[in-house]
């Protein structure tokens, strides 16, 4: 059986460390580029079939879903290399690699994400995520519902979890309760649609970005939780 920490912290990908709202739109200048945009459109309304069916962003699997339509088509080989190549590092939000080490003088630091087996671990990979984690990572389809299997690989005492997904902390706070400390940055787009905000409780903390979570002694973000000092 692993020791149980005292607090294990954990991080949240998209929009959270890194800027996926500036990667997509990346995204859809090359597909314009290099399809055109009828069918940046296409590729773009299978994206968000895939997601529904599969509750995740699956770029690689619409991108397979793409090709069936289009077999013949061989700018797809361009599509599938920018994926594959995008440089995920340029991407990391200002300050959230120091955030990452700063957390891990106090314990552990875990990715927590969703995401498909292929790209995701390819896109915290080359970030540079995955190096600042130590290698802690933890990629689920629904990572909310996925929270004994995290005990189970971190096991701890208090918990800090990081994700621009008001959603994500809402659903995670009324399983852990006082176990778990909820931090909300807002950014990118989930964390400023309005009415995702104001159909779910707050959280714990509200930060405007991830580098503001250095503002925060360890005390002050477990007392935060609501549990006992």
């Amino acid at each position: 059986m692993l020791p149980t920490a005292p607090v294990v912290f954990l991080l949240d990908v998209d929009n959270t460390l890194l800027d996926n709202d500036q990667v997509t739109r990346d995204l859809k200048q090359h597909l314009v580029h290099t399809f055109g945009p009828d069918r940046e459109q296409r590729f773009w309304s299978i994206f968000e079939d895939c997601r529904k069916e599969r509750g995740y962003a699956d770029y690689l699997g619409a991108l397979q879903r793409y090709r069936v339509e289009h077999p013949h088509d061989p700018s797809i080989l361009q599509m599938s290399l920018f994926l594959v190549d995008y440089p995920f590092r340029t991407r990391i939000f200002p300050g959230a690699l120091d955030v990452i080490r700063w957390l891990r003088d106090w314990g552990p630091a875990v990715i927590l994400s969703d995401g498909d087996a292929v790209f995701q671990p390819l896109k915290v990979q080359r970030s540079g995520i995955m190096d600042a984690v130590d290698n802690n990572v933890l990629i689920y389809i629904h990572k909310e519902e996925q929270l004994a299997d995290v005990e189970r690989h971190y096991p701890a005492k208090q918990y800090v979890l990081i994700d621009d997904k008001l959603r994500i902390l809402t659903a995670v706070k009324k399983i852990w309760g006082t176990r778990v400390t909820t931090v909300f940055p807002r950014q990118g787009h989930y964390a400023h649609d309005e009415q995702i905000v104001e159909s779910n409780p707050p959280a714990d903390i509200t930060i405007d970005q991830i580098a503001d979570l250095q503002r925060y002694d360890l005390p002050t973000l477990l007392a935060a939780s609501g549990g006992p000092a």
